[in-house]
């Protein structure tokens, strides 16, 4: 594995610990032998061309399919997502490409769609005031939570869904190409937001082409080719060398590999 140490490592046990993740669709590999860590407030950028992988692993992750083989640790013990709902309940939130929002319902109504407060009635005041609080703390710039997501711009909608993905304050939030067709300014807003998430602790995954973008948030870039792991750097390694794992020019995987057989064979 290809590493470029600029910072030292956490000492700390990491949030989330993926080993050996393997996911076949009968004769076909999607993913082999994937390892993967993921520490409080940091954020991991997930890499690589199309077909790599990316797409399956966050799949897995999310609930929305179960692993051949591996094991996933959360929060020190080994766990197994059953379902969508059941990420989310244990600490893993995802905000997929498409963003998934109503636009014909106002902001409030989109952050708490399906987690609505209501003892007794909807408590239509008590979400308003959450609305404001939460994205107070992501420094949002949404003009008001009655606004419909249908007047919103991109920048905006991006915005909304990352603060609903935190309402239940999980330890992991992925997200899926999330300056994908936004413009200069609005990508500039949703990277303040990444660095939010993990100033307020959250371990992020973050799943972009944009390598521009990449290297300006991301603490560690993990590298997918293939269905596995390709290299693992800092996100100020030389540009080169993580374009030469995404493309293939070098198979850091064949290395780690021979790497591992060897040290089991002297041992």
């Amino acid at each position: 594995m290809t590493e470029a140490n600029t910072k030292p490592v956490s000492n700390k046990q990491p949030i989330l610990r993926l080993s050996g993740i393997t996911k076949t669709f009968g004769a076909v590999a999607a993913l082999a032998d994937i390892q993967l860590e993921v520490h409080e407030g940091e954020v991991v950028a997930l890499v690589g061309d199309n077909g790599a992988g990316k797409s399956t692993l966050i799949k897995i992750l999310a609930g929305v399919q179960q692993p051949t083989s591996g094991t996933i640790e959360f929060l020190g013990k080994n766990v197994e997502i059953a379902n969508p709902s059941h990420a989310l309940h244990m600490g893993i939130a995802t905000v997929y490409q498409d963003l998934a929002l109503c636009e014909n319902l106002d902001v409030v109504a989109n952050l708490f769609l399906g987690q609505e407060m209501s003892p007794w009635a909807l408590d239509e005041v008590s979400m308003e005031v959450r609305a404001w609080q939460l994205l107070g703390e992501l420094a949002a710039r949404i003009p008001s939570v009655r606004e419909p997501i249908a007047s919103l711009s991109g920048g905006q909608r991006q915005t909304v869904a990352i603060a609903r993905s935190i309402l239940l304050d999980p330890k992991i939030v992925m997200l899926d190409e999330p300056t994908a067709a936004l413009g200069v300014a609005q990508t500039a807003e949703v990277l303040n937001l990444v660095e939010r998430l993990r100033d307020r602790g959250h371990g992020v995954i973050l799943i972009s082409h944009n390598m521009d973008n990449v290297r300006a948030v991301a603490d560690k870039i993990v590298v997918l080719r293939l269905g596995r792991n390709n290299g693992t750097f800092q996100a100020d390694a030389p540009h080169e060398q993580i374009i030469s794992a995404i493309m293939g020019s070098t198979d850091n995987s064949v290395s780690r590999r021979e790497a591992t057989e060897k040290d089991r064979s002297q041992s």
